[in-house]
């Protein structure tokens, strides 16, 4: 039965459309930058009407650094060790993205928790290598997601797009990809299935932002027609 108008009311719009110019994109990265260097592709091949104007990495010695600096992208090294704690952590991030003027900021394999500021809330999305909430929290990330989901014997896997907050993994969900767990996957195997999924449903959510599709109620999303 499809929702009433009264039954739409509590949904917010919370990242009005950004239709007269590319969104700006700010990407925060911990290792290789893979998935920066999909985002680029997409905005190179025209699916994503995009720039990326900051790259934020929490180890200088990523292999990410190197490919936004090839790519002559704007990179910024913030280590978590060199912080008193999260929040102070967090507030160097935050600071450094506010002067980039960027409209949204992607974590992309990003392994640093995050408290986010209020002028940020529903700007932060993340992509989770696992359908939430299977296989996800503190420590649950990279190949430690795939080997749980390979040693539990799950049929289907996937990935998830969600608003990022100040939990692991814990945001309302945007979208999510499904992928099925052939017999004998092995968790190399599985990664790059779900890896696949994910190189078409980040750049996906951020042209639903970017159109003003994504309704929010709590944990829930409503996408519109754009």
């Amino acid at each position: 039965m499809p929702p009433t108008e009264s039954a739409a009311l509590p949904l917010q719009l919370p990242f009005p459309p950004v239709s007269d110019r590319p969104l700006r994109l700010a990407v925060l990265i911990s290792g290789g930058g893979t998935t920066l260097l999909n985002f680029l592709e997409h905005i190179r091949t025209g699916q994503l009407n995009a720039e990326i104007v900051h790259v934020i990495a929490s180890q200088p010695r990523c292999r990410g650094v190197e490919r936004a600096q090839a790519a002559g992208l704007p990179v910024d090294v913030v280590r978590p060790r060199d912080f008193s704690g999260v929040e102070s952590f967090s507030s160097a991030v935050f600071e450094l993205l506010r002067r980039s003027r960027c409209d949204v900021v992607a974590l992309a394999g990003f392994l640093s928790l995050l408290h986010i500021p209020d002028d940020f809330l529903f700007k932060v999305l993340n992509i989770h290598p696992s359908l939430i909430p299977a296989f996800c929290g503190p420590g649950m990330y990279g190949h430690h997601v795939h080997e749980a989901a390979i040693a539990r014997g799950v049929k289907v896997s996937g990935c998830t797009v969600h608003f990022a907050d100040n939990e692991y993994d814990h945001g309302a969900v945007i979208l999510q990809r499904v992928v099925e767990v052939p017999d004998l996957c092995t968790p190399e195997q599985l990664a790059a299935l779900v890896f696949q999924q994910e190189c078409e449903a980040y750049p996906e959510a951020l042209r639903r932002l970017k159109r003003g599709q994504v309704l929010v109620d709590g944990q829930r999303t409503v996408h519109r027609c754009p």
